[in-house]
């Protein structure tokens, strides 16, 4: 069984990689807005917005969150509504693989590309910028490996739940761009209305972003934003773990 999956986490790996869709979003939206983000805001840290912190090292340690977003929303819900429109779960059904295989390959896959997404976001900031010194680096870490657990787990249960690939994409497209810029990967929060600001408190790429900035730059521990994130994964999983029983005999 174990050479199975590793067989089928190694095939989910390079069907991820053909997708031009879901590189551009993962690896390239990120880099590119991060660096003009960068330029335009410069080093200044006079600027309340930024709550007195260099905006180029704001946006570095918030965009660890957009990568996510786009494997939570459009990498991963494509993908597995994909293959339940083609009745491809249903053939993983009728084979020696358990119910459980897929979901949990998905996200296996969903978190090597966020460790790779993250690995070339801090080579580029680091040759452009310069990272910033990690404030509490046990709490970062802990906010890293937990957002990066409760968003894949996130497009698992989004995917789980959409009947098309093209449902998918449509709904994660629809999905990404306001959380990307009311979370705190646009304009900084100051720039936001009061009623951006209610938006932006209840979208859970807010809680993922927080959780890891705040220890990262000393702005706060981020225990309020990873208790949130702590429930999105729970919830999420429970999601995808109470449809992989039925959505492979409903595709």
């Amino acid at each position: 069984m174990t050479a199975q999956l590793l067989r089928l986490y190694r095939t989910e790996l390079r069907l991820f990689g053909r997708e031009p869709q879901a590189l551009v979003f993962v690896f390239g939206f990120p880099i590119i807005t991060v660096l003009v983000l960068g330029g335009v805001f410069g080093t200044d840290t006079d600027d309340s917005g930024f709550e007195y912190i260099n905006p180029q090292h704001f946006y570095t340690a918030a965009y660890f969150g957009v990568v996510l977003c786009a494997i939570a929303v459009i990498m991963l819900p494509v993908h597995l509504a994909g293959y339940r429109e083609r009745g491809v779960l249903r053939r993983f059904d009728t084979s020696s693989f358990p119910r459980w295989a897929v979901p949990a390959v998905l996200v296996a896959s969903g978190v090597t590309f966020a460790v790779l997404g993250f690995a070339a976001l801090l080579v580029t900031a680091q040759l452009a910028f310069g990272l910033p010194e990690i404030d509490d680096p046990v709490r970062t870490g802990i906010g890293l490996v937990v957002g990066t657990l409760a968003f894949v787990s996130l497009g698992v249960a989004i995917g789980s739940l959409l009947p098309t690939a093209r449902a998918a994409q449509g709904i994660g497209l629809m999905l990404f761009f306001p959380m990307f810029l009311l979370a705190g990967g646009g304009p900084p929060p100051e720039a936001l209305s009061d009623t951006m600001r209610t938006i932006a408190d209840w979208l859970p790429l807010t809680h993922v972003i927080r959780a890891v900035q705040e220890p990262w730059l000393g702005l706060g521990t981020g225990g309020d934003h990873l208790a949130v994130t702590t429930g999105v994964l729970a919830a999420s999983t429970a999601v995808w773990a109470w449809r992989t029983s039925r959505i492979t005999r409903a595709a």
